[in-house]
Parts: structure tokens; sequence; C-alpha cells
């Protein structure tokens, strides 16, 4: 799937959270002192107004490019950033609370191969090269039970078409949830954009490490699914 001709709009609507409970002081002070030397340059409109290419040659090393969307808190990614630390892993969120408990994990978990957007993952996917990903990870999405809100999920082609062009033939994406019907959507979704189901179960991948929403989910009796596609 090759670049649009024409430049993405301007300003997108964004449903979720931005910003939730006050941050501790110490949550501030991560993102005072430790932000910016984590943030990725180049995604924003007012850094790169041209929506040219990331230079990816700017992140540490040059191992593969992996990509965790909507981080959360950040346990499971700076796990991956620590089990693997040959690859350069970006992680995707918006919310500022997540940020800042991700931040925490980092100073008591140094990952010099991990970098920050803090922000929409669509600004995102407007700057990365082509087929730059080889790895992808979606856990426990905004999962907007409504019917009327389920064209807000991730997993549409708004979302997946972007995402699909930035991933490397054979680039895996695993998605994992405890929502049904997201799964249901997962399943008609992404093999539109792409991808094609390797496997898709209750049994979690080998270096998986769980996070404070699946354990909210097994608390609350909700079954965790996880899919595993490849780009075709």
């Amino acid at each position: 799937m090759t670049r649009p001709s024409f430049p993405p709009p301007a300003k997108r609507n964004f449903y979720g959270r931005v910003h939730g409970k006050t941050l501790r002081p110490s949550q501030k002070q991560y993102l005072a002192e430790d932000m910016e030397a984590v943030r990725l340059r180049g995604v924003s409109r007012a850094e790169n107004p041209s929506r040219a290419p990331l230079d990816l040659s700017v992140l540490p090393g040059d191992g593969p490019l992996w990509l965790e969307i909507g981080f959360g808190g950040g346990e499971h990614m700076v796990h991956m950033a620590q089990r693997y630390p040959q690859v350069r892993l970006i992680g995707c969120e918006p919310f500022v609370n997540g940020i800042a408990m991700a931040l925490g994990r980092m100073r008591d978990a140094p990952v010099p191969n991990l970098r920050l957007h803090p922000g929409d993952a669509r600004d995102l996917f407007d700057v990365l090269p082509e087929g730059c990903l080889e790895r992808v990870f979606l856990n426990y999405p905004d999962p907007w039970p409504k019917s009327r809100h389920h064209r807000r999920r991730f997993v549409t082609p708004e979302h997946l078409l972007p995402l699909a062009r930035c991933c490397a033939p054979g680039a895996e994406f695993r998605v994992a949830t405890d929502i049904p019907d997201y799964v249901r959507q997962t399943l008609v979704e992404v093999p539109r954009a792409g991808f094609a189901l390797v496997s898709q179960g209750a049994v979690a991948w080998e270096d998986w490490l769980s996070t404070r929403y699946e354990k909210k989910a097994l608390r609350e009796g909700r079954v965790p699914h996880y899919l595993t596609f490849r780009r075709s």
C-alpha cells in the first residue's frame, strides 16, 4: 500500500481520555524531568508540518522496530524493552496518567531502546516510513461497548489501513482483549486490512506480561483472549 498523495487531515476526532485523576507529585516530576529525553521527535505537526517520513536512524540501535499502541501504565512495554534489548521499541499513548506511570517504571528499569509518542497513534502512522514495523502490540484497547461507538475502536479501517502500510511483510500484530465483541470485530476487520490470522485462544504468548487491565478483567470474571496476525 503506497503513501496517499494528499495530506492527512489537520485535525482528527479523538474520543479517548487524555487526563484522569490528579497526578501525584512524583508523577509530575517524571513528566517534567524525563519526558523530553524519551519523546519521539518529528511526529507533531509543529515539528514536522510537511509530514515527512521519520528518520529512524536517530533511534538508538539498529535492530527491528516494534510498536505498542496504547501502552496504559507501561508494564508490558517496559517488560518487552528489557527482554529484547536489541529491539527498538516505540510506545504510543495519549493518556497523561499512563505516560507518567510508564516514566516511573522506566526510572526503575532503564530501557535505552524505548521511545514514547505521547499522542494519537494516527499521527505516528502519518510519518512512519512504509514497511518499517516488524511487530505491533494492541493490549486491552478501549472497548467502546455500545454499538453506536464501535466505529471508535482501534480495529477499524481508519487505524488498520495506515498501520498495515507501516508494517513490513510478515510483521506480527498481537491483540489482547477480554471483550468478546471486540474479538468478533477484530477477526472481521484486521484480515480486511491485509493481515492473516495465525492463532487465537485463551493462552497468552510465551513472553507475555499481564497488565493491570488484564488483572482487573480476571477479578471481574472476564476471560482474556489473545490473537496473533501476520502482515500478508
